[in-house]
């Protein structure tokens, strides 16, 4: 079965973490084998499960769900963002500019 992106980005997650899934389950009450099959992608995680992973990896559910590639739980990404939102910005204007 081919990973979903919140299989990867649950994995991920943990790891980058040093966690194991052991350790994700005793903070979540979500059992270590359905975490086992979230990472691999056999299963998908219901919205109990990714409000309560999301929650505890302190990311939004987008995020985790893949719905949005940044992650604004943290102040160098939302700074990161709105960076990036000010060049898009520039762009369009000049591109305004030129009609």
């Amino acid at each position: 079965m081919e990973k979903n992106i919140s299989a990867y980005r649950l994995r991920s997650l943990r790891e980058d973490r040093d966690l194991r899934q052991a350790d994700v389950a005793a903070a979540t009450g979500i059992d270590q084998r359905t975490l086992s099959n979230y990472e691999t992608g056999k299963t998908v995680p219901d919205a109990v499960a990714v409000i309560a992973l999301a929650k505890f990896f302190h990311v939004t559910c987008d995020y985790l769900l893949g719905v949005t590639d940044t992650d604004l739980h943290t102040p160098v990404a939302v700074i990161r963002e709105l960076e990036d939102i000010k060049k898009r910005l520039g762009e369009i204007q000049r591109f305004l500019n030129r009609k």
